[in-house]
């Protein structure tokens, strides 16, 4: 049903991007409620609090990617036909990488300068939280720019250098 409704959308640019977003909803949804369990891991194993919840939103992000890689592949971008999924794969890690860079960076930093610095009142489970959601909201800006320009697109940036010619 919801192929079908996506079909109707005439509009290929807006078309796309529901069709990100509702495949990154997966992944957010991996990512926001893994991070949970894996702190509790990483503070079992001896962490402290700020590197347990660094290598937990890492560890929910890495398995957020490896979930939603198929739904992606398949429904946000249309790559299925393309029949080169090594190559499609390899381009995904690699945004995926930048993207697992900027989550953490940008969850840690929002976390030291932000919520601790002016939500000092609200728990740490709340502050760490809005922190990682802070991060994933710009995660999912890197990943959708990323996907649009270099991946699973025929007019993407990859696929205009492979044709240039070098002189």
């Amino acid at each position: 049903m919801l192929l079908k409704i996506l079909k109707k959308i005439k509009n290929k640019e807006i078309r796309s991007f529901i069709s990100f977003f509702l495949t990154a909803i997966l992944g957010a949804g991996t990512n926001f409620i893994t991070q949970i369990p894996y702190k509790s891991l990483f503070l079992y194993l001896g962490f402290a609090d700020k590197p347990a919840f660094n290598l937990s939103v890492s560890a929910g992000y890495l398995t957020a990617t490896i979930v939603s890689f198929i739904p992606a592949k398949v429904f946000a971008f249309s790559a299925k036909e393309s029949g080169n999924t090594r190559r499609e794969s390899v381009k995904f890690l690699i945004i995926a990488l930048v993207a697992w860079g900027i989550q953490v960076g940008v969850s840690s930093l929002t976390f030291d300068h932000i919520a601790n610095k002016y939500f000092s009142e609200y728990s740490l489970f709340v502050r760490e939280k809005s922190s990682h959601v802070v991060g994933m909201g710009f995660s999912f800006l890197a990943n959708y720019f990323g996907h649009k320009f270099l991946t699973f697109r025929s007019t993407g940036i990859y696929d205009k250098i492979k044709t240039r010619n070098i002189r």
